[in-house]
Protein backbone atom coordinates (compact mmCIF):
# COMPACT_ATOMS: atom_id res chain seq x y z
CA UNK A 1 0.00 0.00 0.00
CA UNK A 2 1.48 3.30 -1.24
CA UNK A 3 2.31 5.24 1.74
CA UNK A 4 0.05 8.39 2.51
CA UNK A 5 2.57 11.94 3.06
CA UNK A 6 2.39 14.23 5.64
CA UNK A 7 0.30 17.06 3.43
CA UNK A 8 -2.10 14.37 2.20
CA UNK A 9 -3.21 13.43 5.95
CA UNK A 10 -3.29 17.28 6.16
CA UNK A 11 -5.68 17.51 3.18
CA UNK A 12 -7.94 14.45 3.94
CA UNK A 13 -7.91 15.82 7.61
CA UNK A 14 -9.84 19.21 6.70
CA UNK A 15 -11.29 17.58 3.41
CA UNK A 16 -13.06 14.94 6.06
CA UNK A 17 -14.17 17.47 8.08
CA UNK A 18 -16.11 20.10 5.68
CA UNK A 19 -17.53 16.84 3.62
CA UNK A 20 -19.36 15.97 7.13
CA UNK A 21 -20.67 18.97 7.86
CA UNK A 22 -18.00 19.43 11.07
CA UNK A 23 -16.38 22.43 9.44
CA UNK A 24 -19.42 24.59 7.84
CA UNK A 25 -19.42 27.28 4.83
CA UNK A 26 -17.89 30.67 6.23
CA UNK A 27 -16.08 28.60 9.58
CA UNK A 28 -12.36 29.51 9.84
CA UNK A 29 -10.29 26.93 10.03
CA UNK A 30 -7.10 26.00 12.27
CA UNK A 31 -4.28 28.21 11.63
CA UNK A 32 -1.19 26.42 9.92
CA UNK A 33 0.53 27.18 12.70
CA UNK A 34 -1.53 25.56 15.08
CA UNK A 35 -2.20 22.47 13.39
CA UNK A 36 1.12 21.56 12.15
CA UNK A 37 1.82 21.60 16.31
CA UNK A 38 -0.90 19.74 16.76
CA UNK A 39 0.02 17.51 14.05
CA UNK A 40 3.58 17.20 14.68
CA UNK A 41 4.55 18.43 11.28
CA UNK A 42 6.39 21.76 9.26
CA UNK A 43 4.62 24.13 8.84
CA UNK A 44 4.46 24.47 5.21
CA UNK A 45 3.69 20.54 5.22
CA UNK A 46 0.01 22.13 6.41
CA UNK A 47 0.37 25.00 3.70
CA UNK A 48 1.02 22.47 0.98
CA UNK A 49 -2.49 20.44 2.65
CA UNK A 50 -4.39 23.65 2.63
CA UNK A 51 -3.10 24.95 -1.19
CA UNK A 52 -4.83 21.72 -2.47
CA UNK A 53 -7.97 22.56 -0.43
CA UNK A 54 -7.93 25.93 -2.34
CA UNK A 55 -7.15 25.05 -5.70
CA UNK A 56 -10.31 22.66 -5.30
CA UNK A 57 -12.89 25.48 -4.12
CA UNK A 58 -13.04 24.04 -0.70
CA UNK A 59 -11.48 27.23 1.69
CA UNK A 60 -10.35 30.82 0.60
CA UNK A 61 -8.57 32.98 2.37
CA UNK A 62 -10.33 36.30 3.41
CA UNK A 63 -6.86 38.18 4.70
CA UNK A 64 -6.73 39.37 7.99
CA UNK A 65 -9.79 37.26 9.18
CA UNK A 66 -7.94 34.14 7.92
CA UNK A 67 -8.65 30.88 5.90
CA UNK A 68 -12.59 29.81 5.93
CA UNK A 69 -14.06 27.31 4.48
CA UNK A 70 -16.09 28.59 0.90
CA UNK A 71 -19.21 30.25 1.48
CA UNK A 72 -19.99 28.75 -2.42
CA UNK A 73 -19.97 25.26 -0.78
CA UNK A 74 -23.50 23.77 -0.02
CA UNK A 75 -24.82 25.60 3.47
CA UNK A 76 -25.25 22.77 5.86
CA UNK A 77 -28.99 22.80 6.04
CA UNK A 78 -28.68 21.21 2.53
CA UNK A 79 -26.24 18.46 3.72
CA UNK A 80 -27.87 15.00 5.16
CA UNK A 81 -26.68 14.50 8.54
CA UNK A 82 -28.49 12.90 11.51
CA UNK A 83 -30.09 15.14 13.34
CA UNK A 84 -28.62 16.20 17.18
CA UNK A 85 -31.45 15.04 19.59
CA UNK A 86 -32.00 17.51 22.46
CA UNK A 87 -34.38 15.23 24.95
CA UNK A 88 -33.87 16.43 28.15
CA UNK A 89 -33.52 14.30 31.87
CA UNK A 90 -34.48 14.39 35.04
CA UNK A 91 -32.72 15.99 37.64
CA UNK A 92 -28.63 14.00 39.24
CA UNK A 93 -26.25 15.72 41.16
CA UNK A 94 -22.52 14.61 42.44
CA UNK A 95 -20.76 16.13 45.36
CA UNK A 96 -16.91 15.33 45.72
CA UNK A 97 -13.95 17.14 47.86
CA UNK A 98 -10.06 16.73 47.95
CA UNK A 99 -7.49 18.09 49.54
CA UNK A 100 -4.71 18.49 47.21
CA UNK A 101 -1.31 17.30 47.89
CA UNK A 102 2.02 17.40 46.90
CA UNK A 103 2.61 14.76 43.42
CA UNK A 104 -0.87 14.38 43.60
CA UNK A 105 -2.12 11.78 40.54
CA UNK A 106 -4.84 12.97 37.56
CA UNK A 107 -4.45 17.08 38.81
CA UNK A 108 -3.33 19.61 36.02
CA UNK A 109 -0.91 22.29 36.63
CA UNK A 110 -3.48 24.69 38.45
CA UNK A 111 -1.36 27.67 38.43
CA UNK A 112 -1.43 27.38 34.61
CA UNK A 113 -5.01 27.55 33.93
CA UNK A 114 -5.90 30.64 32.17
CA UNK A 115 -8.54 31.55 35.05
CA UNK A 116 -8.70 35.13 33.41
CA UNK A 117 -9.90 34.16 30.14
CA UNK A 118 -12.15 31.52 31.64
CA UNK A 119 -13.75 34.15 33.78
CA UNK A 120 -13.80 36.18 31.19
CA UNK A 121 -16.17 33.80 29.00
CA UNK A 122 -18.08 32.28 31.86
CA UNK A 123 -18.87 35.79 32.55
CA UNK A 124 -20.14 36.26 29.20
CA UNK A 125 -21.90 32.82 29.20
CA UNK A 126 -23.62 33.84 32.17
CA UNK A 127 -25.14 37.30 30.96
CA UNK A 128 -26.22 35.64 27.67
CA UNK A 129 -28.50 32.66 29.15
CA UNK A 130 -32.03 32.55 28.30
CA UNK A 131 -35.26 31.45 29.89
CA UNK A 132 -34.92 28.29 27.67
CA UNK A 133 -31.52 27.50 29.51
CA UNK A 134 -32.80 27.48 32.47
CA UNK A 135 -34.66 24.26 31.84
CA UNK A 136 -32.71 20.93 32.43
CA UNK A 137 -30.00 20.52 30.26
CA UNK A 138 -30.06 17.90 27.40
CA UNK A 139 -29.42 13.94 28.53
CA UNK A 140 -26.85 13.77 25.43
CA UNK A 141 -25.26 17.06 26.23
CA UNK A 142 -25.43 20.37 24.44
CA UNK A 143 -25.84 20.34 20.99
CA UNK A 144 -23.03 22.71 19.87
CA UNK A 145 -20.58 21.35 22.38
CA UNK A 146 -20.93 17.84 20.95
CA UNK A 147 -20.64 19.43 17.09
CA UNK A 148 -17.34 20.92 18.39
CA UNK A 149 -15.87 18.29 20.16
CA UNK A 150 -16.37 16.38 17.22
CA UNK A 151 -14.74 18.81 15.22
CA UNK A 152 -12.23 18.84 17.77
CA UNK A 153 -11.15 14.68 17.53
CA UNK A 154 -11.28 15.43 13.74
CA UNK A 155 -8.38 17.91 13.88
CA UNK A 156 -6.58 16.65 16.84
CA UNK A 157 -7.22 13.26 17.76
CA UNK A 158 -7.56 12.22 14.10
CA UNK A 159 -11.04 10.76 15.01
CA UNK A 160 -13.85 10.69 12.21
CA UNK A 161 -17.18 11.05 14.24
CA UNK A 162 -20.57 12.61 13.61
CA UNK A 163 -21.93 14.65 16.80
CA UNK A 164 -24.63 12.51 17.22
CA UNK A 165 -21.99 9.68 18.58
CA UNK A 166 -20.88 12.13 21.16
CA UNK A 167 -22.39 12.28 24.90
CA UNK A 168 -21.71 13.98 27.58
CA UNK A 169 -20.50 12.55 30.67
CA UNK A 170 -19.42 14.02 34.15
CA UNK A 171 -16.15 12.05 34.38
CA UNK A 172 -14.86 8.67 33.99
CA UNK A 173 -17.02 6.59 36.02
CA UNK A 174 -20.30 7.92 34.79
CA UNK A 175 -18.46 6.91 31.37
CA UNK A 176 -17.52 3.59 32.29
CA UNK A 177 -21.32 2.90 33.74
CA UNK A 178 -22.88 4.04 30.63
CA UNK A 179 -20.74 2.32 28.45
CA UNK A 180 -20.92 -1.39 30.31
CA UNK A 181 -24.63 -0.87 30.67
CA UNK A 182 -25.06 -0.41 26.83
CA UNK A 183 -22.71 -3.37 25.54
CA UNK A 184 -22.61 -5.50 28.30
CA UNK A 185 -24.72 -7.70 30.48
CA UNK A 186 -23.81 -9.54 34.03
CA UNK A 187 -22.20 -12.44 32.20
CA UNK A 188 -20.22 -10.57 30.39
CA UNK A 189 -16.21 -11.26 30.14
CA UNK A 190 -14.23 -7.84 30.49
CA UNK A 191 -10.33 -7.83 29.74
CA UNK A 192 -8.20 -4.99 31.47
CA UNK A 193 -4.69 -4.21 32.07
CA UNK A 194 -2.71 -5.18 34.53
CA UNK A 195 -0.89 -3.26 36.36
CA UNK A 196 -3.92 -0.65 35.39
CA UNK A 197 -6.22 2.25 36.85
CA UNK A 198 -8.08 0.67 39.81
CA UNK A 199 -10.45 2.78 40.09
CA UNK A 200 -11.44 0.89 36.45
CA UNK A 201 -11.06 -2.42 38.07
CA UNK A 202 -13.45 -1.75 41.41
CA UNK A 203 -16.06 -0.04 38.97
CA UNK A 204 -16.51 -3.24 36.97
CA UNK A 205 -16.36 -5.67 40.32
CA UNK A 206 -19.63 -3.85 41.69
CA UNK A 207 -21.38 -5.01 38.12
CA UNK A 208 -19.49 -7.84 37.10
CA UNK A 209 -17.86 -10.92 37.96
CA UNK A 210 -16.18 -12.13 34.98
CA UNK A 211 -12.73 -9.68 35.08
CA UNK A 212 -9.92 -10.74 33.58
CA UNK A 213 -6.33 -9.12 34.05
CA UNK A 214 -4.20 -8.82 30.66
CA UNK A 215 -0.31 -8.32 31.41
CA UNK A 216 1.41 -4.98 30.01
CA UNK A 217 4.69 -5.10 29.22
CA UNK A 218 7.23 -1.94 26.86
CA UNK A 219 4.57 -2.42 23.87
CA UNK A 220 1.58 -2.19 25.70
CA UNK A 221 -1.04 -4.82 26.59
CA UNK A 222 -0.54 -8.22 24.99
CA UNK A 223 -3.76 -9.37 24.59
CA UNK A 224 -3.98 -13.34 23.24
CA UNK A 225 -5.68 -13.87 20.31
CA UNK A 226 -7.38 -16.58 21.48
CA UNK A 227 -9.05 -14.56 24.51
CA UNK A 228 -12.32 -14.99 25.10
CA UNK A 229 -13.70 -11.33 25.94
CA UNK A 230 -16.48 -9.43 25.68
CA UNK A 231 -14.78 -6.13 26.09
CA UNK A 232 -11.14 -5.25 26.80
CA UNK A 233 -10.31 -1.56 28.33
CA UNK A 234 -6.83 -0.06 27.46
CA UNK A 235 -5.36 3.25 27.63
CA UNK A 236 -3.38 2.91 24.51
CA UNK A 237 -1.63 6.55 23.87
CA UNK A 238 -0.22 6.47 27.75
CA UNK A 239 -0.71 3.32 29.23
CA UNK A 240 -2.22 4.09 33.05
CA UNK A 241 0.36 3.60 35.39
CA UNK A 242 3.50 2.87 33.11
CA UNK A 243 3.02 5.21 30.16
CA UNK A 244 4.34 3.03 27.45
CA UNK A 245 2.67 3.54 23.97
CA UNK A 246 0.62 0.76 22.89
CA UNK A 247 2.80 -0.37 19.40
CA UNK A 248 1.41 -0.34 16.00
CA UNK A 249 1.70 -3.64 15.87
CA UNK A 250 -0.44 -4.11 18.77
CA UNK A 251 -3.00 -1.83 17.95
CA UNK A 252 -3.80 -3.47 14.59
CA UNK A 253 -3.53 -6.94 16.44
CA UNK A 254 -6.18 -5.72 18.92
CA UNK A 255 -8.49 -4.33 16.14
CA UNK A 256 -8.16 -7.54 14.18
CA UNK A 257 -9.05 -8.76 17.69
CA UNK A 258 -12.22 -7.22 18.36
CA UNK A 259 -13.54 -7.73 14.70
CA UNK A 260 -12.79 -11.11 14.55
CA UNK A 261 -14.56 -11.81 18.04
CA UNK A 262 -17.32 -9.43 17.33
CA UNK A 263 -15.98 -7.72 20.58
CA UNK A 264 -15.47 -3.95 21.91
CA UNK A 265 -12.54 -2.02 22.95
CA UNK A 266 -12.78 0.66 25.53
CA UNK A 267 -10.37 3.05 24.87
CA UNK A 268 -9.36 5.49 27.61
CA UNK A 269 -7.39 8.51 26.25
CA UNK A 270 -7.36 10.52 29.86
CA UNK A 271 -4.18 12.59 28.56
CA UNK A 272 -3.06 11.52 25.17
CA UNK A 273 -2.80 15.27 24.20
CA UNK A 274 0.21 15.66 26.65
CA UNK A 275 3.41 13.81 24.80
CA UNK A 276 6.74 14.96 25.42
CA UNK A 277 8.89 13.59 22.73
CA UNK A 278 8.61 12.54 19.16
CA UNK A 279 4.76 13.22 16.44
CA UNK A 280 1.57 13.26 18.62
CA UNK A 281 0.09 9.67 18.73
CA UNK A 282 -3.26 9.61 16.53
CA UNK A 283 -6.03 7.82 18.53
CA UNK A 284 -6.70 4.05 18.50
CA UNK A 285 -10.04 5.18 17.44
CA UNK A 286 -8.80 6.89 14.61
CA UNK A 287 -7.37 3.23 12.99
CA UNK A 288 -11.13 1.89 13.64
CA UNK A 289 -12.15 1.00 10.27
CA UNK A 290 -14.68 -1.88 12.21
CA UNK A 291 -16.25 1.34 14.63
CA UNK A 292 -15.44 -1.25 17.45
CA UNK A 293 -13.81 1.08 19.52
CA UNK A 294 -15.68 3.24 22.07
CA UNK A 295 -13.64 6.44 22.25
CA UNK A 296 -13.74 7.72 26.02
CA UNK A 297 -12.18 11.35 26.60
CA UNK A 298 -12.04 13.82 29.68
CA UNK A 299 -11.74 17.43 30.30
CA UNK A 300 -10.40 17.19 33.29
CA UNK A 301 -6.78 16.90 32.58
CA UNK A 302 -7.31 19.71 29.71
CA UNK A 303 -8.85 21.65 31.43
CA UNK A 304 -9.51 21.34 35.42
CA UNK A 305 -11.22 18.25 37.17
CA UNK A 306 -13.56 20.51 39.22
CA UNK A 307 -15.42 21.20 35.77
CA UNK A 308 -16.91 17.52 35.89
CA UNK A 309 -17.23 16.70 32.53
CA UNK A 310 -16.10 14.06 30.14
CA UNK A 311 -17.31 12.45 26.74
CA UNK A 312 -17.75 9.29 24.88
CA UNK A 313 -17.61 8.62 20.69
CA UNK A 314 -19.86 5.48 20.51
CA UNK A 315 -20.46 3.46 17.51
CA UNK A 316 -22.92 4.70 14.68
CA UNK A 317 -24.60 1.16 14.95
CA UNK A 318 -25.41 1.79 19.19
CA UNK A 319 -26.09 5.43 18.94
CA UNK A 320 -29.92 4.77 19.40
CA UNK A 321 -28.94 2.33 22.26
CA UNK A 322 -27.20 4.73 24.00
CA UNK A 323 -29.89 7.66 23.47
CA UNK A 324 -32.45 4.78 24.91
CA UNK A 325 -30.40 4.99 28.32
CA UNK A 326 -29.09 7.98 28.55
CA UNK A 327 -31.30 9.72 31.27
CA UNK A 328 -30.18 6.85 33.54
CA UNK A 329 -26.52 8.17 33.16
CA UNK A 330 -26.53 11.48 31.17
CA UNK A 331 -27.41 15.22 32.60
CA UNK A 332 -25.02 15.29 35.21
CA UNK A 333 -23.01 18.16 33.55
CA UNK A 334 -24.50 22.32 34.02
CA UNK A 335 -25.86 23.58 30.68
CA UNK A 336 -23.94 26.63 31.70
CA UNK A 337 -20.26 24.93 31.80
CA UNK A 338 -21.22 23.33 29.10
CA UNK A 339 -21.58 26.43 27.14
CA UNK A 340 -18.33 27.74 29.02
CA UNK A 341 -16.29 25.04 27.77
CA UNK A 342 -17.66 25.29 23.84
CA UNK A 343 -17.15 28.82 24.04
CA UNK A 344 -13.15 28.01 25.28
CA UNK A 345 -13.17 25.86 22.74
CA UNK A 346 -14.17 27.79 19.84
CA UNK A 347 -12.19 31.17 21.14
CA UNK A 348 -9.05 28.95 20.03
CA UNK A 349 -8.53 28.97 23.88
CA UNK A 350 -8.52 24.94 24.25
CA UNK A 351 -6.07 24.44 21.56
CA UNK A 352 -3.61 27.47 23.20
CA UNK A 353 -3.68 25.73 26.03
CA UNK A 354 -2.81 22.37 25.54
CA UNK A 355 0.35 23.50 23.51
CA UNK A 356 1.63 25.46 26.64
CA UNK A 357 0.88 22.63 29.01
CA UNK A 358 2.98 20.16 26.40
CA UNK A 359 5.92 22.77 26.65
CA UNK A 360 5.21 22.97 30.43
CA UNK A 361 4.63 19.59 31.24
CA UNK A 362 8.45 18.59 29.66
CA UNK A 363 9.94 20.57 31.49
CA UNK A 364 8.46 20.25 34.73
CA UNK A 365 8.98 15.89 34.40
CA UNK A 366 12.60 16.63 33.58
CA UNK A 367 12.90 19.28 36.51
CA UNK A 368 11.71 16.87 38.99
CA UNK A 369 13.68 13.57 37.65
CA UNK A 370 16.75 15.84 37.97
CA UNK A 371 16.31 16.95 41.47
CA UNK A 372 15.00 13.24 42.26
CA UNK A 373 18.31 11.89 40.92
CA UNK A 374 20.44 14.48 42.63
CA UNK A 375 19.07 13.68 46.07
CA UNK A 376 18.22 9.99 45.96
CA UNK A 377 21.22 8.73 43.68
CA UNK A 378 21.72 5.35 42.97
CA UNK A 379 18.82 4.71 45.11
CA UNK A 380 15.86 4.94 42.58
CA UNK A 381 15.73 4.99 38.51
CA UNK A 382 13.60 7.12 36.27
CA UNK A 383 13.35 6.02 32.84
CA UNK A 384 12.03 8.14 29.81
CA UNK A 385 8.77 8.24 28.81
CA UNK A 386 7.44 9.65 25.79
CA UNK A 387 4.75 11.54 27.45
CA UNK A 388 1.76 11.81 30.09
CA UNK A 389 1.41 13.71 33.60
CA UNK A 390 3.11 11.33 35.87
CA UNK A 391 6.21 9.36 36.41
CA UNK A 392 7.36 5.88 37.84
CA UNK A 393 10.17 6.06 40.14
CA UNK A 394 12.10 2.75 40.48
CA UNK A 395 13.05 1.70 43.71
CA UNK A 396 16.70 -0.29 43.38
CA UNK A 397 16.83 -1.78 46.34
CA UNK A 398 13.99 -5.09 45.28
CA UNK A 399 13.13 -5.38 49.20
CA UNK A 400 11.58 -1.83 49.89
CA UNK A 401 7.90 -3.00 49.91
CA UNK A 402 6.49 0.30 47.62
CA UNK A 403 3.29 0.32 49.79
CA UNK A 404 4.39 0.54 53.32
CA UNK A 405 6.89 3.54 51.75
CA UNK A 406 3.81 4.95 49.96
CA UNK A 407 1.70 5.15 52.89
CA UNK A 408 4.26 6.63 54.88
CA UNK A 409 4.71 9.30 52.55
CA UNK A 410 0.56 9.93 53.21
CA UNK A 411 1.32 9.80 56.34
CA UNK A 412 4.09 12.79 56.02
CA UNK A 413 1.61 14.95 53.63
CA UNK A 414 2.93 13.73 50.25
CA UNK A 415 0.75 11.85 47.58
CA UNK A 416 1.96 8.86 46.42
CA UNK A 417 0.95 5.31 45.40
CA UNK A 418 2.73 2.36 44.81
CA UNK A 419 3.01 0.39 41.70
CA UNK A 420 2.03 -3.08 43.71
CA UNK A 421 -1.41 -1.29 44.29
CA UNK A 422 -2.22 -0.91 40.59
CA UNK A 423 -0.83 -4.66 39.98
CA UNK A 424 -2.29 -8.10 40.79
CA UNK A 425 1.16 -9.15 39.88
CA UNK A 426 4.29 -9.02 41.59
CA UNK A 427 6.16 -5.85 40.01
CA UNK A 428 9.59 -4.57 40.78
CA UNK A 429 8.68 -1.50 43.72
CA UNK A 430 7.88 1.77 42.28
CA UNK A 431 6.24 4.80 43.48
CA UNK A 432 3.63 6.38 40.79
CA UNK A 433 4.11 10.36 41.33
CA UNK A 434 3.24 13.24 39.50
CA UNK A 435 5.28 15.74 38.38
CA UNK A 436 2.12 18.46 36.58
CA UNK A 437 2.28 20.61 39.98
CA UNK A 438 5.60 21.05 41.03
CA UNK A 439 6.36 24.79 40.45
CA UNK A 440 9.94 25.28 41.10
CA UNK A 441 13.21 23.47 41.75
CA UNK A 442 13.07 24.75 45.03
CA UNK A 443 9.99 23.35 45.95
CA UNK A 444 11.05 20.47 44.25
CA UNK A 445 13.90 19.58 46.80
CA UNK A 446 11.97 20.07 49.81
CA UNK A 447 9.42 17.25 49.17
CA UNK A 448 12.27 15.11 47.64
CA UNK A 449 14.17 15.68 50.62
CA UNK A 450 11.32 14.83 52.88
CA UNK A 451 10.87 11.71 51.24
CA UNK A 452 14.46 10.77 51.73
CA UNK A 453 13.90 11.64 55.60
CA UNK A 454 11.27 8.84 55.54
CA UNK A 455 13.79 6.49 54.67
CA UNK A 456 13.84 5.25 50.74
Amino acid sequence: MAKILAYQKVYQRIHAAILQGILKPGERIPAARVLSKEMGVARGTVEEGYAILKAEGYIESSGQAGTRVSEKLLTPSKIEKPKVNTRQPGFTGEIQTAQLLPFQLGIPALDAFPRKAWSRMAARCARNINKDDLAYPCAYGLAPLRTSIAQYLQLSRGVQCDPTQVFITSGYVNSINWITQVLLNAQSTIAIEDPGYPLTAKILKAKFSHIVSVPVDEEGINLPSNIAADVVIVTPTHQSPTCVSLSLQRRQALLDWANRHQSWIIEDDYDGEYRHTGLPLPALKSLDSQDRVVYSGTFSKVLVPSLRIAYIVVPKTKVQAFEQCAELYAGNVAALTQACVLAFIEEGQLSRHIQRMRKLYRERRELTARVFKQILGDKISIENQPGGMHMIVKLNNPDINDVELSNKMMAAGLFAQGLSQWSSRPVHPSLILSFTNICTEEECKKLVYKIKAIGI
